[in-house]
């Protein structure tokens, strides 16, 4: 009787229910919770922990642990990344699945609630979903722009933002459409995966915002498949203290003309400016010159002049944003930072205990500092993480 009933439940996953599974983010634990406790039980979604013959460890994307018994019979498919029904869904084994791999399960929970006899399985092959982030990764790179908003009109359905570049700021008009997908970072997690679902009429002037779309020949419009943006903190100034046993840091900040105590992650990504390449900055802060200022290339990391994808920003690099530069900078550690070292800091607002975890920091920036009369406001770092979507396709 379980399995007739779940062959006649089988369809409705081609509606609600599948396209959380396909979403592959830990946003589907907020939007699955939501549906209610017997419902989100009852088909547990998340991450294969190990296999024993026909026993699952399934770690779920709401929390739990689950136990999931797969019994004879039990109609298992596979389907790909992006797949936004069961219509090419191919007949996949029990010994198919591994661990790593994203599974969606259809059966009879255990009164514990730790426990699932399971009659369906949807699976995504971890395999596969590396491939797709890797794509989306290059998409993000070739089709992204990113910039502080400075103008919201839901009627239009648009979002204006300012992007800072080598040849000076500009503006950019992306286009939220019915289709275009809308996330929010969340408070107290600095990775793209934790963005949640969300809608332009939350974007507001200041949030820092990201998108990934077609864009006008001139550059100046953008129609979004993607958005997402978030409220970040911003810090610049010379570091008073260093705590390794807590991974803090404590700076004097510029911008807010107060002490600031931030908090490094695993996920925070830490990177120093070569002496070249800061004064490189510095100079088109102060409006100074050289052939990048037309549109020439930009240092790489090592100060040289760089051209293509491997090294510079490739061609029209005078105007690429920061982002595409602080790629190529070298990476640092926190045993690097010392009392007295001028830094640069994006990160969250921090949580309820108001904890501010760094998303990105820059060191070796005293040149910069110096040279903007705000120390430092009139350059905003960008938040993206590594994970995030990075980089601006130059025209």
């Amino acid at each position: 009787m379980a399995l007739e009933r779940a062959t006649k439940i089988w369809p409705l996953l081609t509606g609600a229910l599948l396209s959380l599974f396909l979403i592959v983010s830990p946003a589907v634990r907020i939007a699955h919770g939501q549906a209610g406790g017997t419902n989100s039980a009852a088909k547990p979604i998340g991450t294969i922990k190990t296999i024993s013959g026909n026993v699952i460890v399934l770690a779920s994307d709401a929390g739990p642990v689950f136990n999931v018994t797969v019994q004879d019979g039990a109609r298992i498919v596979r389907i790909e990344p992006g797949a936004k029904d069961l219509k090419n869904a191919s007949p996949a084994q029990l010994e198919d699945l591994q661990p790593g791999d994203r599974i969606l399960v259809l059966g009879k929970v255990s009164d514990d609630g730790h426990a699932v006899i399971a009659t369906s399985v949807i699976v995504m092959k971890k395999a596969d979903l590396a491939s797709k982030q890797e794509h989306d990764q290059q998409e993000w790179q070739r089709h992204g722009v990113g910039g502080l908003v400075s103008a919201v009109d839901p009627a239009a359905g648009t979002v204006t933002i300012s992007m800072q570049s080598f040849a000076g700021p500009k503006s950019v008009t992306i286009q939220v459409l019915q289709n275009t997908v809308v996330r929010r970072y969340a408070a107290e997690s600095v990775k793209f995966d934790d963005a949640r679902p969300s809608s332009l009429n939350l974007i507001k002037p200041g949030d820092q915002v990201r998108a990934r779309g077609t864009r006008s020949a001139d550059g100046s419009q953008v129609a979004a498949d993607e958005v997402v943006f978030g409220e970040f903190r911003n810090v610049a100034g010379l570091i008073t203290s260093v705590d390794p046993s807590t991974s803090t840091l404590t700076i004097n900040d510029l911008i807010g003309k107060q002490p600031v105590t931030v908090k490094i992650t695993a996920e925070s990504q830490l990177r120093k400016l070569p002496p070249q390449t800061a004064q490189f900055m510095a100079m088109r802060l102060k409006g100074g010159g050289s052939s990048s200022a037309q549109g020439g290339a930009g240092p790489s990391h090592n100060g040289t002049a760089g051209g293509g994808p491997g090294g510079g920003a490739g061609r029209g690099a005078g105007g690429g944003d920061l982002q595409q530069v602080l790629s190529r900078v070298p990476t640092a550690s926190l045993s690097e930072l010392q009392k007295g070292d001028a830094v640069m800091v994006v990160s969250t607002e921090g949580t309820g205990s108001g904890e501010m975890a760094v998303i990105t920091l820059l060191a070796g920036v005293e040149p910069i500092l110096e040279a903007s009369p705000n120390g430092g406001e009139s350059m905003v770092l960008p938040p993206w993480s590594f994970e995030a979507p990075a980089g601006e396709a130059e025209q």
